[in-house]
């Protein structure tokens, strides 16, 4: 499959990055948060070497964009690699009292930890970790309890690194999205450009929505991927299979019905009616075993 040349990386990140990088040392528990509808591409390649031997939990945020299903069959992959990822829908509050737990539990370690070693009791700190938009801003106001960071569906909305103090006794680093600096994986990127997790001036719109319906024709066969022929086609009044054959003829017949024959803003529309799943609960990766 082409995939369009996607690259982004704002000025913000790169500074937030290197701040990171000078505080990462003082920080206990790593919460990282991704995207679940793209789990593997919202995975950060320098993940490993930011968390060494601190405690990590793995939550998947925006559980409510895909099914149940794919939600079980993703368990069973990431179990079978030894991480038991936590999934919630921060926008609505679910997951949250898991995720609570879990923070807990490490800072119970972490506490006894300390103890053996002759050091006093202090707030553990925690970091949360993630691509832009993936939600650590939702769910920072969830586990607060109050809205103590903005929060936004859309990518640069956290600039600044800053402490937040939770009655919990957790010291909370609220963090810019990071993203690498070279996206090599393309495929990834484009990914990360449907899901809207970096910014529309990175890519070319047209470019972007061929991409798309080239990724349900890939998967239109894997249950996991949960996706509808019908339910997009009559969204349109175009059978998408068509598209599967030549995704720009589709896009080109759709907006002549939809958008007065604008294949810009018919690509827009494509990619913002996936976002609000408009075209159904449809995950863009799968288990690799399938």
């Amino acid at each position: 499959m082409d995939i369009p040349k996607i690259q982004w990386y704002p000025g913000h990140i790169a500074k937030a990055e290197k701040k990171l990088s000078e505080v990462i040392n003082k920080v206990d528990l790593v919460i990282e948060v991704r995207d679940a509808r793209i789990p593997l591409s919202t995975g950060h390649p320098h993940l490993n070497k930011w968390i060494n031997n601190k405690k990590h939990i793995l939550v998947i945020n925006r559980s409510d964009m895909i099914s149940p299903n794919t939600i079980k069959s993703w368990n069973k992959w990431f179990n079978a690699n030894n991480q038991y990822p936590l999934w919630c829908d921060a926008k609505r509050g679910i997951g949250i009292k898991e995720i609570c737990k879990s923070a807990k539990d490490s800072r119970s370690s972490i506490d006894d930890r300390r103890i053996s070693r002759g050091m006093r009791i202090r707030p553990i700190r925690a970091l949360t970790l993630g691509f832009p938009n993936v939600g650590k801003s939702a769910l920072i106001n969830r586990i607060a309890k109050k809205r103590v960071v903005d929060s936004a569906r859309k990518a640069g909305v956290t600039r600044n690194i800053r402490w937040i103090k939770l009655e919990s006794g957790i010291d909370l680093l609220d963090a810019p999205g990071v993203i690498p600096p070279n996206l090599e994986d393309q495929k990834s990127a484009l990914n990360l450009a449907l899901c809207d997790d970096i910014g529309e001036a990175a890519y070319e719109i047209e470019s972007v929505a061929i991409g798309f319906i080239k990724i349900i024709s890939t998967l239109n066969k894997d249950k996991n991927a949960n996706i509808s022929v019908k339910q997009i086609s009559n969204r349109y009044g175009v059978d998408i299979t068509k598209g599967f054959k030549s995704p720009s003829a589709w896009i080109d017949e759709a907006a002549s019905k939809h958008t007065s024959g604008d294949k810009r803003r018919m690509s827009h529309k494509l990619l913002e009616d996936y976002r609000n799943q408009m075209l159904g609960k449809i995950a863009l990766e799968v288990p690799l075993w399938n």
